[in-house]
């Protein structure tokens, strides 16, 4: 039987501390939440490695210095709403959960929608809402978020998105030309009609699919 609480102590004081990643809130949940029941269960000995594994229908979970990277990045409060694009098996909403308050996520593919679904529910994280639809749309009847992030790669940052933010809140979204190469933007809405970017690495996520993204066909 693995020790799945001591591969996430190890995964957190090896791997994500290590590559600078230091708020206390993120380290906390990146330690409570239990990355192998997010994974396929051949998969389950693979998932405190800082690498992204399949998932199924063609999509991976991100790896875990990734995630909290991006979680960091918005420095998000704990009464902060949250809006994630990309919910694939729910293991960073489940992160995000035990960072802010509440956390709306939303799947294009129904079926990997139902089973995140079920998942965090299982698992008690009742602050998460899973929506299924065009994620690269955003979630405007939900809006305005304190943080938006976009868990695949889209050819430039939908303006839509950028509406969806409070003043004062941050997006953060891998955008690029090419569909498997982007650098990691940070957006930053400053004012109603004024907003800051910021690159921050380059990253390889898989397309984001819909009419603000990469169109299929």
């Amino acid at each position: 039987m693995l020790d799945y609480k001591g591969l996430r102590d190890r995964m957190v004081e090896e791997q994500l501390k290590p590559m600078g990643i230091y708020d206390p809130a993120v380290l906390s949940a990146m330690r409570e939440v239990p990355r192998h029941e997010f994974v396929p269960a051949e998969m389950k000995r693979m998932a405190y490695e800082d690498g992204p594994l399949p998932i199924g229908e063609g999509q991976t979970i991100s790896q875990p210095f990734m995630v909290a990277y991006m979680i960091e990045a918005l420095w998000l409060s704990s009464e902060a709403r949250v809006l994630e694009i990309g919910t694939g098996s729910g293991y960073a909403a489940a992160v995000l959960s035990l960072v802010v308050k509440e956390v709306h996520t939303v799947e294009r593919l129904p079926v990997l929608a139902d089973r995140a679904r079920e998942r965090l529910k299982q698992l008690g994280y009742d602050n998460v809402h899973v929506h299924v639809g065009d994620g690269s749309l955003g979630l405007p009847e939900q809006a305005p978020y304190d943080g938006i992030i976009v868990t695949a790669g889209a050819p430039s940052v939908p303006e839509l998105l950028k509406k969806q933010l409070e003043v004062g809140g941050g997006l953060v979204i891998p955008v690029g030309t090419n569909p498997e190469l982007q650098i990691l933007v940070l957006v930053r809405r400053l004012r109603d009609e004024e907003y800051q970017s910021e690159r921050l690495m380059a990253v390889r996520f898989v397309p984001l699919i819909g009419a603000g993204g990469w169109r299929v066909g």
